[in-house]
């Protein structure tokens, strides 16, 4: 009975919330009402009102939505008997309700997503035996190798864990290649790594061909072994050494536990990040995923695999014959498999690995057209609304985030439709410019609030649609592919560990520039128009507002495409160590002050500039997080700076013996705490106006930079002026 009244009484609110959407009001109350909306939403936010203010909040800008939802497919297409007019109306419409769609999908997702877990839970009895994987393909050799020690470092009984590393790039297939180049590095790989596996006690995994890419890797990883959880690593994803301590209780508690997924935490900044320096001011674009939709959909049991730095249960991936390789994202499609057969998950919101991200603009396109592609594959061959073994949250939750990459549809859409208008008069959007402010620019400032709303510290204002933006131009052919051709894809593996010797433009820059321009043109007829046709004045104007917010995301993409010159691959961290830095024969104590991939920066007591040298070889002394013993690892001086009552000393690790890998990883990687206190370091809300202002700065500065380096790429000025720029 309760259950009726239950169904009742939403049925009633849903019939009442109906009924207000679509009363006819006049302009001037329907202004009024967006404006009193629009103001609750920012007391509320002013407030940090949380809980159920929060879901108060969200419910009246959903209203709002709803009603410009209404108002859009009612009053504003252009007639049907005008084609002309019509069908690039109706392309619009359609991108309009995709978005709309999106929004409800996340307002369901993360609308209130779980809190972060409490202190881990303690393994009962035995503790499992765990099989370490690290597939790998190309990687560099030295790569490899700090992540291998990084895992042979982990907190966690010796005989109770074995590191595999999975080798791709060395398969029989690969050694007897018909092309003497390619086999002789294949053959050279092989032995390399056999040797270094055999120096870090760890497991040398090849198989005959290089079949079913990643998927097929760890499937003959799964033949080979026998532990009872698998941890996925990928070859520059380095675990911390409480990342099994971390994760492996959770399977005790629920026998159906299939997954336990970390997050992906990156020590180098990607693209966008690099080349608009925002890496240690803003958080990065996948601190969103990590941070708050993994724990939406973790509320729904459907946090998903995400490739690496997680533990599944052998019993589970038994269920399915291992890895699903139909689609090049294993991993997601792994998960679904699993859940629709009953199993669960669990996201633990906690940075455990530390890895690298494509530095190059086209290595980052190259990334995320795989993830397009592969959930392309997935939407086509396992439509996950159609999937019977989900619940219906858990399916709501896989076609959010597969249906997100079609973005490039609608994003294209929004970039050309104001052209239509401007280039050639047609009118694809009936309506004056009164009811766009009372209805449109009112719908886009909820928007806006309802996303600060659900991310606010995860993501800035815009930032989201610059990242669609600077994606859309070559994901588009890329998703057209794979809708026409599901089986073309193959598995790419994306490059790390770059280096960027020069500022230059990137490879794939020509487009973003001849957008810019037509953009550009677009303002220019904006301004005749409105002189010309000045009883259109209100029309021209909005249409002209929506292409100079086009022209400043299209400026600001510039400054992406500008790739700056940056040596190292990934950015310092912060340790504070003792140590001992080596002076010929005597040993001088100092403080290792952060650390990288590649380098080390020591600060010694004393002004000891006169004993150091530029290249000079020397040694650095510390004591190991994992053992208490002391190590002593091989480094190179770099430079030198004398500071107040202190000497920096900027080093190159130069590792002569694999077993120094281990050293590397122990500075670097053993420290988890280290990620966490970056991430929040870097997080904050600048509100919608504080945050709209500053990326409007950031747009201008980015336009010009795009064009000195243009100009630099034409003219050909010398170096330093280039790097000034």
């Amino acid at each position: 009975m309760r259950r009726v009244g239950i169904i009742f009484i939403w049925m009633f609110m849903s019939i009442c919330v109906l009924l207000l959407v679509t009363l006819p009001v006049n302009l001037q109350t329907q202004l009024i009402a967006g404006a009193t909306v629009l103001f609750i939403m920012m007391v509320l936010k002013t407030l940090n009102a949380g809980g159920i203010w929060r879901l108060i909040a969200l419910a009246f800008g959903t209203a709002i939505v709803m009603r410009y939802v209404y108002w859009r497919t009612t009053s504003t297409l252009p007639p049907i008997n005008q084609l002309e007019n019509f069908i690039p109306g109706f392309l619009l419409y359609l991108a309009e309700m995709y978005s709309v769609m999106m929004l409800a999908l996340s307002l369901f997702v993360v609308a209130m997503p779980l809190p972060h877990r409490p202190e881990r839970p303690t393994p009962k009895g035995k503790l499992p035996s765990v099989d370490i994987f690290i597939p790998t393909y190309n990687e560099d050799i030295e790569l490899l190798a700090n992540t291998m020690a990084a895992a042979k470092a982990m907190d966690y009984p010796s005989d109770r864990m074995t590191v595999w590393i999975l080798d791709d790039g060395g398969t029989v297939q690969k050694r007897n290649a018909e092309k003497i180049v390619e086999a002789h590095t294949a053959e050279k790989r092989f032995s390399d790594l056999t040797a270094l596996c055999e120096a870090l006690d760890v497991r040398y995994l090849t198989r005959e061909k290089n079949a079913h890419a990643k998927a097929g890797n760890l499937n003959n990883g799964l033949e080979h072994s026998s532990g009872e959880l698998i941890a996925v690593f990928d070859a520059d994803h380095a675990p911390a050494r409480d990342f099994l301590l971390e994760t492996v209780g959770y399977f005790d508690e629920d026998e159906k536990l299939f997954l336990v997924q970390t997050p992906h935490f990156f020590l180098n900044p990607d693209p966008l990040e690099r080349n608009l320096r925002t890496f240690e001011q803003m958080p990065s674009e996948n601190e969103m995923f990590y941070g708050i939709i993994q724990r939406g959909l973790d509320k729904w049991n459907a946090a998903f695999f995400c490739g690496s730095a997680a533990v599944l249960r052998r019993e589970a991936l038994n269920v399915t014959g291992g890895f699903s390789g139909i689609s090049i994202t294993e991993d997601c499609e792994t998960a679904i498999a699993l859940h629709s057969r009953g199993w669960n998950s669990v996201y633990l919101d906690k940075p455990l690995i530390a890895g690298l991200q494509p530095a190059t603009f086209a290595s980052f396109i190259g990334q995320r057209s795989r993830w397009a592609q592969g959930m392309m594959q997935i939407l086509r061959f396992r439509f996950p609304l159609f999937n019977g073994g989900l619940s219906l949250p858990q399916r709501l939750c896989y076609l959010s985030s597969t249906l997100f990459w079609l973005f490039p549809f609608p994003r294209a859409i929004f970039l050309v439709a104001p052209l239509f208008y401007l280039f050639f008069g047609l009118e694809i959007f009936t309506a004056s410019g009164g009811e766009f402010l009372a209805y449109t620019l009112i719908y886009m400032i909820v928007n806006l609030m309802m996303q600060n709303y659900l991310y606010g510290a995860f993501r800035w204002p815009w930032i989201s649609e610059l990242y669609e933006y600077v994606q859309t131009i070559h994901l588009l052919p890329a998703v057209i592919s794979v809708m026409l051709n599901p089986r073309k894809p193959t598995f790419k593996v994306t490059a790390k560990d770059e280096r960027i010797d020069r500022s230059r433009l990137s490879e794939l820059a020509a487009p973003f520039f001849v957008i810019f321009f037509v953009l550009l043109v677009g303002v220019g007829v904006t301004v005749y128009r409105i002189y010309s046709e000045p009883y259109k004045a209100d029309v021209t104007l909005v249409v002209g507002a929506w292409n100079l917010l086009n022209l400043i995301f299209a400026g600001c993409a510039l400054g992406v495409v500008s790739e700056r010159g940056d040596k190292r691959p990934s950015r310092r961290v912060k340790v504070s160590r003792r140590c001992e830095f080596r002076i010929g024969e005597k040993w001088v104590p100092g403080t290792i002050d952060d650390v990288s991939v590649n380098g080390i920066r020591i600060q010694l007591l004393g002004n000891l500039t006169d004993e150091l040298s530029v290249e000079m070889a020397s040694d650095v002394r510390f004591k190991t997080a994992a053992t208490g013993e002391m190590g002593d690892l091989p480094i190179q001086v770099r430079n030198v700076r004398k500071q107040a009552g202190e000497t920096a000393v900027g080093c190159l690790f130069k590792p002569d013996d694999p077993s120094d890998h281990r050293l590397i990883a122990d500075l670097i990687f053993a420290n988890s705490s280290q990620w966490t206190k970056f991430q929040l370091d870097r997080r904050g809300n600048p509100g919608l106006i504080r945050g709209t202002i500053w990326f409007f700065g950031v747009a201008m500065f980015q336009t010009y930079r795009g064009f000195a380096y243009l100009v630099r790429q034409i003219t050909g000025r010398n170096k330093a002026e280039w790097e000034r720029t």
